[in-house]
């Protein structure tokens, strides 16, 4: 769906929604398009990056999805994509999805003649696509710190190491998409009075770079601790076990030569044989559970 969002002060900007393949090559034949470019706009899994063409700068950005799953862990479900062509004149921005944004954008700085310029339009586009992930940083930090507390205070479940991976996953694409974003940054050129924007955007990239990274090391620490507890919970098991097995080897060992079958065992005929074994295994028991506290394995 082609959507002519107005032409201003001799600037004109052009929205594609949902793009089909005639639409692209009608504003490939009208613009001058190259149709390399355009096989990009189709691509649903596109990284960011940045182009100076012949007559137009080409960008794809990527943008948070909002109504992303919470098991989503892949960059077409975690992120929207965006596409833009631009020159002084001439602005085109072409999506698979709506996005709320194009619409605010617009009514706030366009309608409004606040952006003079078509660069400072893509200036507060790059913005609001950086600014996407401020609150899905905010968020994975704050999930982190829960299951922090809950892993150190021992409350493992076999569901929070798939919870894990699923965090690791977003901290992971969305520090790839934010490094990546780096370089439409730094070759984006816009108008003097644009400079504080392009600035503020820097600075935001740098604080959410440095959280994603921060939080994809703090579920890796979190996964090896997990792992580390789980190791630590059966070796605790097995040390019980074992504790039992030394306790109840010597007196199966004693019961069962006693339980041999054979005519000639002088001790099955003596008078008190009975509680003479019992009292044995009994201070058997006993000898190995004083050495156990002594060596503090019990």
């Amino acid at each position: 769906m082609i959507r002519n969002l107005g032409t201003q002060n001799g600037l004109e900007w052009i929205d594609i929604e949902y793009p089909q393949a005639n639409e692209l090559e009608e504003l490939s034949t009208k613009y001058n398009l190259h149709h390399y470019t355009l096989k990009d706009c189709l691509e649903p899994d596109h990284l960011p990056k940045y182009e100076n063409l012949d007559n137009f700068d080409f960008v794809i950005l990527r943008i948070h999805a909002p109504d992303a799953p919470r098991e989503a862990h892949v960059i077409q479900e975690l992120t929207n994509k965006i596409a833009i062509f631009f020159n002084s004149k001439v602005l085109i921005t072409v999506h698979r999805r709506h996005l709320k944004f194009v619409d605010e954008l617009h009514l706030k700085y366009v309608a409004n003649h606040k952006c003079s310029q078509i660069s400072e339009i893509v200036t507060k586009i790059i913005w609001y696509a950086i600014h996407s992930y401020e609150m899905p940083a905010i968020e994975l930090d704050n999930e982190i710190d829960t299951y922090e507390n809950v892993i150190f205070l021992k409350q493992i479940e076999p569901s929070q190491l798939e919870r894990l991976y699923f965090l690791k996953r977003k901290s992971s694409i969305f520090k790839k998409v934010l490094l990546l974003t780096h370089d439409t940054i730094g070759r984006h050129r816009s108008t003097k009075n644009d400079e504080v924007g392009i600035q503020d955007i820097k600075d935001l990239h740098l604080k959410l770079l440095t959280m994603f990274d921060q939080a994809q090391e703090d579920v890796n620490n979190l996964s090896n601790m997990y792992i580390s507890l789980s190791a630590q919970k059966t070796n605790d098991v097995m040390k019980l076990l074992t504790v039992f097995s030394v306790f109840f080897m010597p007196l199966t060992f004693i019961v069962g030569i006693y339980g041999m079958n054979f005519k000639n065992m002088p001790e099955l005929q003596t008078e008190y044989g009975y509680h003479v074994t019992l009292v044995a295994m009994l201070a058997i028991a006993t000898f190995i559970f004083i050495w156990f506290k002594r060596r503090r394995l019990i």
